[in-house]
């Protein structure tokens, strides 16, 4: 049978990848299926085909597993490619997708095992990006520039729910235009929420005000034809870390822009932070990619000494500036590109990197940097394991080891992954227990 855009087929779903899909194979052509979870024997209606590859969709599932929680809605919508696994199960395949990665691409054949934090499954979000399309706002639909219903995905609080529909009702109405994107920022505890729209030149932009009466919102603020303003309110939302339990320890206060970029997941914030707090050791640290210091200001605050952040983004760039100052001289902002950085400076010695980059993972020039300054720990923040792993075997290749994983669930319910591991220069010998270890994950000593 010739396999091409429409055609069915009927496969048994083996393992997950990267991205939400799951690898099966129709005589000898592997195909990537939506909907389905390994072990299954299900129909799927081929979507595409490239070459040795195509793509499909689960229409039927002829074998169900045990872990399979119904139809999962509109799987597409907010990238919830996981919304038809029971929670544990999830957890598993991501896992599984990560030691994958790490085996093909790092061809690491035996990586530490990988730790999973758990999430609650809904209200998780701190930031969402949406769309506007005529009188809808929501998220994209995978694969797609369909605007699909965020509420339904459960991933915002009802706050945020109530921003978008308010949105809705205004467009419907008549009297907000010209929006094309917005953005919801919230804190923790979300008694602080910022939105910001991105808008047409032109459009009306008074009728925004309305919002901080109307629904649940600290601040609104807007981007139209280049320039920035603020609309009504507070222009920033603000959370303050605790990196111990022990209450003469300052917490540290992180005041962000809707715009930058901060890890969304309000639940598991604290547990990531002093679980990096954990393993990095006394000594200087370099925060590479520090957005708006999350990591490397709780590192200071935690009793790190020498502490440099460094953050080229001028949004983040700006925030990590004001919320640096309190420290004085304890920390250093420098505020230029990673790969300037790593020309300039040579973090060799007992010096340990936190890198945090983006999707895209290092540049080769970044992971160069890196190589030659040889510096005796990197603890790597990742939320893509194929780029990860990518870049853990560049690094293994130039003489690091990968010495410890740990898995948090940001985005429940989606193949989204963050990743924190430890790499190590070889010949290093039980320096994994040396970390500062003031706290651990769930904020014990």
């Amino acid at each position: 049978m010739r396999v091409k855009p429409g055609s069915l087929l009927t496969l048994t779903a083996e393992k997950p990848v990267v991205g939400g899909r799951m690898l099966a194979r129709h005589d000898g052509m592997v195909v990537l299926v939506w909907g389905a979870i390994p072990g299954e024997r299900i129909t799927a209606r081929v979507d595409r085909v490239s070459k040795q590859l195509a793509y499909a969709t689960t229409v039927e599932v002829l074998t169900p597993s045990a872990d399979r929680l119904g139809s999962g809605g509109d799987w597409r919508c907010g990238g919830q490619a996981y919304a038809h696994i029971a929670y544990l199960r999830q957890l598993e395949l991501k896992r599984a997708v990560v030691c994958d990665a790490l085996n093909r691409i790092a061809r690491v054949a035996q990586p530490p095992e990988l730790a999973m934090t758990a999430s609650p499954e809904n209200g998780y979000r701190m930031r969402a990006r949406l769309h506007v399309k005529g009188t809808r706002v929501g998220f994209f639909r995978g694969e797609t520039h369909d605007v699909c219903d965020a509420a339904s995905t459960g991933q915002l609080l009802s706050g945020a729910e109530a921003v978008i529909a308010w949105c809705q009702r205004a467009l419907r109405a008549g009297t907000m235009r010209g929006a094309t994107s917005l953005d919801i920022a919230e804190n923790r505890d979300a008694s602080e929420r910022v939105c910001h729209f991105e808008l047409d030149p032109g459009a009306e932009i008074d009728s925004l005000r309305a919002l901080v009466v109307e629904a649940d919102v600290t601040g609104v603020v807007a981007t139209q034809g280049g320039r920035y303003d603020t609309v009504v309110g507070v222009s920033s939302v603000t959370d303050v870390v605790r990196v111990s339990d022990d209450e003469s320890m300052q917490g540290v206060r992180l005041s962000r822009d809707p715009r930058a970029f901060f890890q969304g997941n309000r639940y598991l914030l604290s547990p990531m932070v002093r679980h990096v707090l954990s393993v990095v050791p006394p000594g200087p640290t370099i925060d590479l990619y520090a957005g708006v210091g999350l990591f490397g200001l709780c590192i200071a605050a935690a009793g790190g000494d020498r502490v440099t952040l460094v953050e080229n983004d001028p949004i983040s760039g700006e925030d990590l500036r004001r919320n640096a100052a309190s420290f004085g001289d304890t920390v250093t902002v420098c505020r230029e590109p990673v790969e300037a950085f790593l020309r300039r400076v040579s973090p060799g010695g007992d010096v340990t990197v936190v890198i945090d980059p983006p999707r895209t993972g290092l540049s080769r020039a970044a992971a160069d940097g890196l190589l030659s300054s040889k510096p005796a720990r990197l603890v790597y923040v990742s939320c893509d394991p194929a780029t990860f792993a990518r870049d853990a075997g560049l690094l293994t290749a130039g003489g690091y080891r990968l010495v410890d994983l740990h898995g948090f669930d940001l985005f429940p319910k989606t193949a989204h992954i963050e990743i924190v591991a430890i790499l190590e220069q070889e010949g290093a010998i039980g320096s994994l227990a040396h970390g500062i270890r003031r706290v651990g994950a769930n904020g014990s000593e």
